[in-house]
């Protein structure tokens, strides 16, 4: 297991009453779907990882970011313990385009009550901790 608690920021983005969902390669959570996210850098505030990340991702500007909820997250296979920083991403324009393609095999637009299987373990812990997270998102 890894010496150090790394934090992770993922965002929540909804359009039209459906959540943008990406299927992870490479890395942890392979074959898993996950919001769009990453580490916290030394420094940056969550709203600027928020945007960072998402860019990065998919090539979307955030409009706005909202703080959601946490969760804490331990990978036991990989050896790594995460904890997670939930946030809401709003972007009006654009569809997302798949930018990282050596860690997501697709980026998909889901209703909250057709999430796809499985999930990513911060996601998973997500919606165990609080059912409704991502209708308050």
């Amino acid at each position: 297991m890894q010496s150090v608690v790394r934090v992770g920021v993922a965002v929540v983005i909804k359009r039209h009453g459906k959540i943008l969902l990406g299927e992870r390669i490479g890395s942890h959570g392979a074959h898993t779907w996950a919001t769009p996210g990453g580490h916290l850098e030394m420094g940056e505030s969550i709203e600027q990882c928020a945007r960072r990340e998402v860019l990065e991702e998919t090539g979307l500007a955030l409009t706005q970011v909202t703080r959601l909820d946490y969760t804490n997250d331990v990978f036991e296979s990989d050896g790594k313990h995460y904890i997670t920083l939930f946030v809401t991403g709003e972007c009006v324009n654009g569809e997302p385009q798949l930018l990282e393609p050596n860690k997501c095999l697709q980026w998909r637009w889901f209703s909250p009550d057709a999430l796809p299987e499985p999930l990513f373990l911060s996601l998973q812990n997500l919606l165990r901790d609080n059912p409704d997270s991502l209708e308050r998102a």
